[in-house]
C-alpha cells in the first residue's frame, strides 16, 4: 500500500545550483564594508575577519584603538591574542608612522611574556627600523636588551641598555637595566652609579635596592652594601604590608581585588622580570 504522503513528496534538486539572482538574494555579494571600531574588540576571531586586507582599507581601520585592545589583552594574561592584534596593528598603520613602532613595541613585550624570545627580538628590531631615536625609541632598546639577555646575549644586550639611556636620559627603568648588566660584566662600580641614577628618577623598588647591594659588595664596599641590603629588606616588606591590606580593604568592602594594572611608560606595558634580570618594558 503506498502511503498518501509519497505522492505528494516534493522531489529536491540534484545540485544542478541556480545561474541567476533572486531579487533578495545575489550570487556576487558586495565586498565587506564594517567598521572594525563597532565590533567587540574581545573578538578575536571577527577582528580577524574584518581586518583581512582583502576588504578593510587601511585608513578604514583605528590603529590607536587595536593598540588599546592589545594592551587589553596583556592586562588579562592573553599574550596569543596580544601579538596577534598588535601584529595587525603594526601591519596596518603608515610603515614610518609613531603607531607602527608602538604596535611593534608592545608585539615584542608580548612575545616575551610567552618566553618567546627570538619573535620579541625581532619585533623590538622591527620597532627600532621604524625610527631609532623616537620617543618609542629607549623602551625598544631596553627591552630588546632584555630579549637578548634572556637569550644568553649579554653582550649584545649591554650595547642596547647603553642606547637605552642615550635615547632617554630620565627613563628610570633602562638605568636599572644598564646597571645590572654592568655587574654582570664585572662593572660593578660603574653599575652603581646607574643604580644611583635609576632611585634618583623615582624607580624606587626593593629589586633595585637588592642590585645595588650585590654591586656594592663586589666593589669591596661591604658595610655600605650591607646597609643597602636591609633597606631593600624593609622596603620589601612595606610593599607586601601594603598588597596585604589593600587586598584586606577591597574584602571587606565586598568587591572583588582589582587585577593591577601593568606599568606602563606611554601605553607600553611595563615588564618584570621573576628573578634576577633586567627588565623589559
Amino acid at each position: 500500500m503506498t502511503d498518501e504522503r509519497d505522492a505528494d513528496r516534493h522531489e529536491f534538486s540534484t545540485g544542478q545550483g541556480v545561474d541567476v539572482d533572486y531579487e533578495e538574494f545575489t550570487l556576487d555579494p558586495e565586498a565587506l564594508d564594517a567598521d572594525p571600531t563597532t565590533v567587540d574588540p574581545v573578538d578575536s576571531h571577527v577582528l580577524t575577519d574584518l581586518l583581512d586586507r582583502r576588504n578593510v582599507e587601511h585608513d578604514a581601520v583605528d590603529v590607536e584603538r587595536l593598540v588599546d585592545v592589545g594592551l587589553s589583552y596583556m592586562q588579562i594574561n592573553r599574550f596569543e591574542e596580544a601579538t596577534e592584534t598588535f601584529e595587525r596593528a603594526a601591519r596596518f598603520a603608515d610603515e614610518e608612522s609613531l603607531d607602527a613602532q608602538e604596535a611593534w613595541v608592545n608585539k615584542g613585550a608580548a612575545h616575551a611574556e610567552l618566553e618567546e624570545y627570538d619573535e620579541a627580538i625581532g619585533a623590538y628590531r622591527e620597532a627600532l627600523y621604524v625610527n631609532d631615536d623616537s620617543e618609542h625609541a629607549a623602551t625598544a632598546e631596553t627591552n630588546l636588551a632584555y630579549a637578548l639577555w634572556e637569550s644568553g646575549q649579554g653582550e649584545q644586550a649591554l650595547e642596547h641598555a647603553e642606547r637605552a639611556v642615550e635615547i632617554d636620559p630620565r627613563f628610570a627603568q633602562a638605568w636599572y637595566n644598564r646597571g645590572f648588566l654592568l655587574v654582570e660584566r664585572g662593572l660593578a662600580e660603574d653599575a652603581i652609579s646607574c643604580f644611583d641614577n635609576a632611585i634618583r628618577l623615582g624607580y624606587r623598588k626593593a629589586g633595585v635596592l637588592e642590585e645595588k647591594a650585590r654591586a656594592l659588595e663586589e666593589a669591596g664596599e661591604h658595610e655600605q652594601a650591607e646597609t643597602v641590603a636591609d633597606r631593600a629588606e624593609e622596603l620589601r616588606r612595606e610593599t607586601e604590608a601594603e598588597l596585604v591590606d589593600e587586598h584586606a580593604g577591597q574584602g571587606a568592602s565586598g568587591r572583588a581585588p582589582e587585577r593591577r594594572a601593568p606599568e606602563q611608560r606611554d601605553r607600553e606595558p611595563a615588564r618584570e622580570l621573576q628573578g634576577e634580570g633586567p627588565e623589559g618594558f
